[in-house]
């Protein structure tokens, strides 16, 4: 376990968690914001992606349990990205669709954001977040973060217009 709220628990996650992230990561609905849901290839590497993050950093995206049901409903967690040269930490969040509206992505992205400050020491944090992706935004803003840029990301031969969402430690 990594960190733990009210409802849920972070830890990292392992092979075993493949079945349950690619019933995230294949929901063309819960992948809108990619444009196309993933291949059981792409969602693999993704999962060796978050492994590789957790050698390299000691943090990535983290699996998100539910207390209650003891299921993977999401993964929330801070990676270093890349905003126009500069590697910053984002908070990044992604819940199945059967969890959405309840109050979780943002439970957990708050989570992640006092992780960042407090146990890694980020002065600032951010989520780099589509255009068009509303409710992620709106978790972003719950979190107390809110608009300091924005970028094109080019991703599958499409440019996809961002927005840049941060916040800074209180001292």
């Amino acid at each position: 376990m990594v960190l733990e709220t009210e409802r849920l628990v972070l830890r990292e996650m392992g092979q075993a968690d493949l079945p349950a992230l690619c019933e995230i990561l294949q929901d063309p609905l819960v992948m809108y914001a990619y444009e196309h849901a993933f291949s059981d290839d792409e969602a693999q590497v993704w999962l060796d992606r978050q492994r590789e993050r957790y050698a390299a950093y000691g943090f990535g995206l983290w699996a998100v349990v539910e207390k209650a049901s003891g299921q993977l409903i999401g993964q929330c967690g801070v990676t270093m990205q890349d905003w126009c040269g500069r590697e910053v930490p984002e908070v990044g969040y992604l819940f199945r669709r059967s969890k959405w509206h309840q109050g979780f992505a943002a439970e957990a992205a708050a989570a992640c954001r006092d992780y960042a400050f407090h146990t890694l020491g980020f002065p600032e944090v951010f989520s780099i977040i589509r255009e068009n992706n509303f409710p992620s935004q709106h978790v972003a803003l719950r979190c107390g973060m809110s608009v300091r840029g924005a970028f094109v990301k080019q991703y599958y031969g499409m440019d996809m217009p961002h927005l840049v969402f941060g916040i800074r430690r209180s001292l």
